[in-house]
């Protein structure tokens, strides 16, 4: 039964005042952090502000309803705002409606078959790729409102977009910039040393203020879109043209895909803040139930969202009634304050999701995966390039094809056939665990086959149960014939998870292959020079080193 019952449901049980009363802080506070994200998604992405606001209040409230997290927080994001506008530029609002709902049908199918873990076989260079490029895609699309270019509209796509707001720098608006670059410095500084009190809520509330009480000539929501109406979210019904279906059948398969893709990463993320394990199957048909209804009320497509949902936890969230008073609050925004969002200058928006892009680029990233081979560079540079020139739907099915020349090519070059000699039979004996005592401070582990993208989730087997384990932890990897940068990233992270629990890791017996990745990308450095080991002898032989020494 537990299989599919939401995580609000599981937690139900001994849920106390105490339990509410951090749920309700939480929630209120991520609320009013999703109030100018929510705004600023939604004008970016070429629809109006309230849409952004819609979508908050109706998938936020089902994901966290619904859900297979304890703390997830869903609703719009900076992941869509590219795909988004493509398809209201080309197809019109209903084009939109249409391809929000048709994804959610097919995020209840990917969750109902137990697709869930299906997201890891995309590897890591193919993920930071797509996700370098559409910061970039977000940063050049609030540019025209950051310096307050006169431009009746900005094209859809990159270059286009470059040239003609270069072509318009004359009309730059300097009180604009002003407020625009003070917005900025401000929410950086502000997010760098006081974490308790969120920036963006900081930032727009003291913008909006500033530009009403000195009256700034700056546009606002108001003079761009007239402002937010009050109420409840309108129900609307889209009008479904048939003769679309098979035309936007690949961009809803996009906007499920990064759908799926953004709502599990951040359920990891919060798994991994928050001590828990999400369900991605529930979580993925949450996800789909929540597109489907978004579009009844006028709302953008969803999902998952990683600063909000860390956000949730910082503030002391304890289960998903937080998810879902964090949509209640945004509910009471637009039915007692909507009037005055007209108020909110477009300069300060823009400056927030400048940060966003900032932070959801994964630029840290782009080091790591410069130390890795040729193969795995290319792959990167292929997808973030077709992201940010072509379209994100070519970039990650082009991405997925050298993905899979990579894991062929890898898996190839680790298959041997050589002749049994006594040197062979003799050297294998220092790997062998039969003629070897293991400690009680000693857990092993090892990892059997290719460990490439699609495989690296098995690395759970070990972090589910890290607060059971000795120690010391070995990680034999002699039958490991290949890895990737996913598997290699996976070893990363356990690497960190050890050594939060003040556990030692040891790998020993890696191949040639694995070896010569791990010292490429400096894998060492996670672990230790003297922890990586040539065989399980003399893994133990550290492991009682480290043990007198602790």
């Amino acid at each position: 039964m537990s299989t599919w019952t939401p995580k609000s449901i599981l937690l139900l049980h001994n849920y106390s005042a105490a339990t509410f009363a951090a749920d309700l802080v939480a929630g209120v506070t991520v609320g009013l952090v999703a109030l100018p994200l929510a705004m600023a998604f939604a004008i970016s992405s070429g629809v109006p502000p309230q849409a952004g606001l819609y979508c908050a209040v109706i998938t936020g409230f089902i994901i966290s309803a619904l859900g297979g997290s304890r703390f997830q927080i869903g609703g719009p994001t900076g992941a869509f705002v590219v795909v988004v506008s493509g398809i209201v530029t080309t197809y019109g609002i209903d084009g939109l409606f249409m391809c929000t709902m048709m994804a959610g049908v097919i995020l209840i199918v990917l969750g109902a078959t137990g697709m869930g873990a299906a997201v890891t076989y995309i590897p890591r260079p193919v993920i930071v790729g797509f996700t370098n490029g559409i910061a970039v895609l977000i940063a050049s699309t609030q540019l025209r409102d950051f310096f307050g270019v006169e431009l009746a509209s900005v094209p859809g796509s990159f270059w286009p977009r470059i040239r003609a707001l270069a072509e318009h720098l004359g009309t730059i608006s300097f009180p604009t910039t002003v407020l625009a670059v003070v917005a900025l410095v401000v929410l950086v500084t502000w997010n760098r040393f006081i974490r308790r009190i969120p920036g963006y809520i900081v930032v727009l509330l003291a913008g909006t203020v500033l530009v009403a009480a000195l009256k700034i000539p700056v546009e606002t929501i108001g003079s761009r879109f007239g402002g937010i109406p009050r109420g409840w979210p309108p129900l609307v019904i889209p009008k479904f043209h048939i003769s679309l279906i098979p035309t936007l059948a690949s961009p809803a398969l996009t906007i499920a895909l990064l759908g799926a893709l953004e709502s599990l990463m951040s359920a990891v993320v919060a798994d991994r803040m928050g001590g828990d394990r999400h369900n991605p199957n529930v979580e993925l048909i949450a996800q789909g139930i929540a597109n489907v209804a978004s579009p009844l009320f006028g709302g953008l497509p969803a999902t998952g969202a990683i600063a909000r949902t860390a956000t949730n936890i910082r503030s002391g969230a304890r289960t998903p009634i937080a998810g879902m008073v964090h949509a209640l609050t945004i509910l009471v925004v637009l039915l007692v304050a909507a009037p005055l969002a007209r108020f909110v200058p477009l300069a300060v928006l823009a400056s927030i999701l400048l940060v966003v892009a900032y932070n959801m680029g994964e630029w840290a990233e782009i080091p790591e995966l410069l130390k890795l081979t040729k193969m795995d560079i290319s792959v990167w540079f292929v997808t973030f390039a077709l992201t940010v020139f072509a379209d994100l739907t070519i970039a990650v099915e082009v991405g997925m094809v050298l993905a899979m020349f990579l894991f062929i090519r890898k898996v190839s070059r680790t298959t041997t056939v050589s002749l049994v000699t006594p040197d062979y039979v003799e050297a294998g004996r220092r790997h062998s665990l039969q003629d070897k005592d293991i400690p009680d401070y000693v857990s092993v582990f090892r990892i059997h086959g290719p460990f490439l993208f699609g495989a690296s989730d098995k690395i759970r087997e070990i972090l589910d149960r890290v607060e059971t384990l000795a120690p010391v932890v070995i990680l034999r990897l002699r039958n490991m014939t290949a890895i990737d940068a996913t598997g290699l990233r996976a070893l990363e992270d356990l690497a960190d998870e050890l050594h939060r629990t003040e556990r030692t890791l040891i790998l020993c017996g890696a191949p040639a292959q694995p070896a010569a990745l791990m010292r490429q990308a400096e894998f060492h450095e996670h672990v230790g020079e003297e922890n990586i080991c040539p065989n399980i002898e003399a893994a133990l032989r550290r492991a009682a080193i480290v043990r007198r020494l602790t």
